[in-house]
């Protein structure tokens, strides 16, 4: 949600940035803008759109180097050229970019522009009309922001550009995520490392409430307090291959092929030197040591948590509870006397989760983050980590790191439990990779069942029972977020508890039949919505099947079931957004990392 980029260098900064703001476009944005620091002073290009109608309004030729960029998530106003960032104060002398939400600035409105003329309905101008109301009484740039950063209340990552100073990019971050990039040539910002994997590999992570001044020569991090800061650099080990399109027409359809890889390699980074699977012996002491574990969600994520639910209480005995994290940030339940808690997260920014992580620590409870970007602020601030192996997904809806989700879930209960004596894992699940491979080569029939079963259609529903009632809400999901159809999960059991009052002429009904002991509910389930006029498609697997079933799954262990029904319903939802001339990496109104609450 919302990125930014910022260079300062001995190279022109133009194209960097741009290529820079391209790379954080799977974020999710309605807006883009870039301001340069030139020998005439700053210069400022801002648009409504894509990356591309950013393009088009900057000149070929534009001599800086230096220079911020951004692309924007409408939070405070419309998504429009006036909206959009970069932001400049009422002299134009400073500009700066903005991610987060700012939750008093009407307050500092009132108490120290009352008399400024805004020229937009964001929280971020509030920021950059404060450092110039605090640089008009006196104060050093220095000084002014961070007297501004002093009075505020909320996320922001920050990047700012002083017409008076233009050597130096001042940046400054409280919960939302920011990175500074070091090299011999430049020094970068950026909100994910992979918008400037072009110009270095080496980064160093920025903490809350610190500052940092940004110079072609070098740079220096303090806390608010002014107190400096040392901390080494890390090494971003991301391949460019993995962030790029390849052959492909679109990332999601490339993520979706990649599944079968990512399982194989959560196989490998998972396995031991005795061919068995196993985390590592402090994270299972930590579940070990507790009576209920707490898994913390949103969103696929969410969806994900629940079939580990399944996973934690068969295959280890340990008692879960799975919580949507924006809600249990404001209404904690009762809990109990050895509580663990596991974030869910494919980025590990998730601002709703890290609320939650921040609550508990003060609490004094024990946390893991289970996320595919190590080094980011979930993983940072729990006490441990599980990490996915899924590589980088720039898709806005989720795929890989959904079954890699389901993989390590799997592997944690299985080794906290001891449940050899249930399931060869390792096994299952290189079997599970062979199974999703063959379903991947299935695309032609699977565009063909979303042409007959969807087209024209308004919304759909999708039912299971069991496993597969988790699975229909995430098929639901991905339909919903990329082709606009309104979607909804439902277990099979409560179509009769009102749900079925929607059934009309045509409904669309995609019905998962994978668990052989409620098969018979749900083939029930479909009887009574054909009844009502629906058009159905049953989705069951090799040993479970009819003759009338629409597509039959490869069989794989009745727990692994998750990880295989999933596939069908991605590529649905792919190619139904193809039909429909829907932007599938970059669905409207949605953001792929949302870092604010």
């Amino acid at each position: 949600m919302c990125g930014i980029v910022g260079y300062i260098g001995r190279n022109q900064a133009a194209e960097i940035l741009l290529k820079g703001l391209e790379k954080l476009e799977y974020r999710g944005y309605d807006s883009a803008g870039i301001a340069f620091q030139t020998s005439e002073g700053l210069t400022m290009f801002k648009e409504k759109g894509r990356i591309v109608d950013l393009r088009a309004v900057i000149p070929e030729k534009i001599d800086t180097y230096v220079g911020i960029g951004h692309t924007r998530w409408a939070t405070h106003g419309v998504p429009d050229q006036k909206n959009s960032h970069p932001h400049s104060s009422a002299s134009g002398r400073f500009t700066l970019v903005h991610n987060g939400v700012i939750e008093n600035y009407e307050k500092l409105i009132k108490e120290y522009l009352k008399d400024t003329q805004f020229s937009s309905e964001t929280d971020t101008e509030v920021v950059v009309q404060l450092i110039e109301h605090f640089a008009e009484i006196g104060m050093s740039t220095e000084d002014a922001f961070r007297k501004a950063l002093s009075l505020l209340h909320g996320s922001y990552a920050i990047a700012m550009l002083d017409e008076e100073n233009p050597d130096t990019i001042f940046v400054a971050k409280n919960r939302s995520p920011l990175l500074v990039g070091i090299s011999e040539d430049c020094n970068v910002v950026a909100s994910d490392a992979m918008a400037m994997l072009q110009v270095t590999d080496q980064f160093i992570e920025l903490h809350d409430g610190e500052v940092v001044y940004l110079r072609k020569d070098g740079i220096i991090i303090e806390t608010l307090a002014g107190d400096k800061i040392e901390r080494a650099s890390y090494t971003a080990e991301l391949d460019m291959s993995d962030i790029e399109k390849g052959t492909y027409d679109h990332y999601m359809l490339k993520e979706i092929d990649e599944q079968p890889g990512v399982l194989r390699k959560i196989i490998e980074a998972y396995s031991t030197e005795e061919g068995t699977l196993d985390i590592a012996p402090m994270i299972k002491q930590a579940f070990k040591q507790a009576d209920r574990l707490y898994i913390i969600a949103a969103g696929t994520s969410y969806h994900a948590s629940l079939i580990g639910k399944e996973y934690f209480e068969k295959l280890a005995g340990l008692p879960v509870e799975v919580h949507i994290s924006s809600e249990f940030g404001y209404n904690i339940p009762l809990l109990s006397k050895n509580p663990l808690f596991l974030f869910i997260t494919q980025s590990g920014e998730t601002a709703d989760s890290r609320q939650v992580l921040v609550k508990i620590k003060a609490l004094g409870y024990p946390s893991i983050t289970m996320t595919n970007v190590p080094g980011s602020t979930l993983s940072r601030e729990a006490d441990h980590t599980l990490l996915l192996y899924a590589g980088p997904e720039i898709a806005v809806a989720s795929t890989k790191a959904y079954t890699a989700q389901l993989a390590v879930l799997a592997i944690t209960a299985h080794a906290i439990g001891g449940g050899a004596q249930m399931i060869d894992l390792k096994k299952e699940l290189a079997l599970t990779a062979n199974a999703i491979q063959t379903l991947t080569d299935m695309k032609e029939e699977i565009a063909k069942i979303a042409r007959e079963l969807l087209t024209d259609k308004r919304n759909a529903f999708f039912i299971g029972r069991a496993l597969d009632y988790y699975v229909s809400l995430e098929g639901a999901l991905k339909l919903k977020e990329i082709s606009y159809i309104q979607a909804e999960g439902f277990a099979g059991g409560e179509l009769k508890h009102g749900t079925i009052a929607l059934i009309e002429e045509g409904t669309p009904v995609i019905a998962l039949a994978t668990q052989p002991s409620v098969s018979p509910n749900i083939r029930s389930n479909v009887k009574e919505v054909l009844a009502r006029g629906a058009h159905a498609c049953i989705i069951s697997m090799e040993g479970n099947s009819e003759t009338d079933d629409r597509l039959i799954l490869p069989y794989v262990h009745p727990l692994l079931t998750p990880l295989v029904a999933v596939i069908p319903l991605q590529l649905l939802s792919y190619y139904e957004s193809l039909h429909r001339g829907c932007d599938v990496d970059k669905p409207r109104n949605l953001a792929k990392s949302v870092t604010v609450e």
